[in-house]
């Protein structure tokens, strides 16, 4: 046995539907990982599995991505491996970018280049910061909008047809977990029984509205018609704040990406960020970006739009793109700019080649 075999591996704990698990998946990617460096491992979040008390131990938020990692004083062969978890997207991200590099002790088994993904002055450093802890933030939460795209009684039962099913799963897997710990089946403290209800109250939040949407206005109870105007109230309300949003990314970034023509670590998030809102607005991984911002300008709120200010042909020469017949005066807007260059790379083609999510 080499050497390589002993070498204790990653594992990335995502699920193929999340918007942030695909923010590492895209690092493996941009960072030339070989596709044996690292264990990747589904957590089916359509069946509560994020909430097994196994996953638990290693992320009691019960979210994804996880990576688990070894120490580095465990990596020789004639030690017993530990690991540690590292539970955030920002943080695995740093990680997957030190630990490939030309300086770094990684065990690599890949020949592929290994870019920095770390801006490379304080300057950039504190506006990659600024972009990523707005794609973060409560107001611009694609997880949220992913439960709130639904603005009027059709829309919703389109949306319902689709959710419903996902929350089921996750209320009766919590349901199941709640069932066993009381009986003593399964050994879970009370914080971790507290954690259970409160995602259980929450799923059950959505499925009573989602469960009337067949339903027409007039056959519902007066209680049940005003879960639902509240929900199409703060749906409209979740995505006319996105308007700030993207009006501050598009007057921020340098484009076509975040930090002009190089791609880091700020990307990879608006890349997943950018995806799942195209995927909410009705938008395609073919489509060009000048159609993608106009379908997610249009969901916004009508009569928003962001300015054209950037040109396409300085736009696709950063981006190292042919810009064949393209006029020197054609302007989109930079998150237009953005999804075209970004949409190129292998790493988008590799996480998002099938579908959008």
């Amino acid at each position: 046995m080499t050497d390589a075999q002993h070498v204790p591996k990653a594992a990335l704990y995502y699920y193929h539907g999340s918007v942030w698990a695909s923010v590492p998946l895209l690092a493996l990617e941009e960072k030339g990982y070989g596709s044996d460096e690292v264990d990747l491992k589904e957590v089916d979040l359509a069946k509560g599995e994020n909430f097994a008390p196994s996953y638990l131990r290693l992320n009691p938020h019960g979210t994804v991505p996880t990576l688990v990692v070894p120490l580095e004083k465990t990596l020789s062969p004639e030690i017993e491996s530990r690991y540690k978890a590292i539970q955030d997207t920002k943080a695995i991200v740093e990680f997957l970018d030190k630990s490939r590099s030309a300086q770094s002790r990684t065990h690599t088994t890949s020949s592929a280049p290994s870019p920095s993904l770390a801006p490379a002055t304080i300057a950039f450093s504190t506006l990659s910061n600024q972009i990523i802890e707005l794609l973060h933030s409560p107001t611009a939460d694609p997880n949220a909008l992913f439960y709130m795209n639904a603005r009027s009684d059709d829309e919703l039962r389109v949306l319902a047809g689709k959710l419903l099913p996902f929350l089921q799963g996750r209320r009766d897997k919590l349901a199941t977990l709640l069932a066993e710990s009381e009986s003593g089946t399964i050994q879970a403290s009370e914080k971790t029984k507290a954690f259970w209800q409160m995602k259980k109250l929450a799923a059950e939040k959505f499925i009573q509205v989602f469960e009337d949407a067949n339903k027409s206005a007039a056959e519902l109870s007066d209680e049940a018609r005003q879960r639902r105007e509240e929900y199409l109230q703060s749906a409209k309300t979740a995505w006319g704040a996105l308007a700030d949003v993207l009006g501050h990314l598009h007057k921020d970034m340098i484009g076509p990406y975040v930090l002009g023509d190089q791609v880091s670590i700020a990307d990879l998030h608006l890349a997943a960020w950018l995806a799942r809102i195209a995927t909410l607005a009705g938008a395609s991984a073919s489509e060009d970006g000048n159609t993608v911002l106009e379908k997610i300008e249009v969901r916004v709120s009508d009569g928003f739009s962001l300015p054209k200010d950037f040109s396409i042909a300085e736009a696709r020469r950063r981006a190292g793109i042919a810009a064949t017949n393209v006029d020197s005066t054609e302007r989109q807007n930079k998150l237009a700019a953005f999804w075209d260059a970004v949409k190129e790379r292998p790493s988008w083609k590799k996480v998002y080649g099938d579908a959008l999510h």
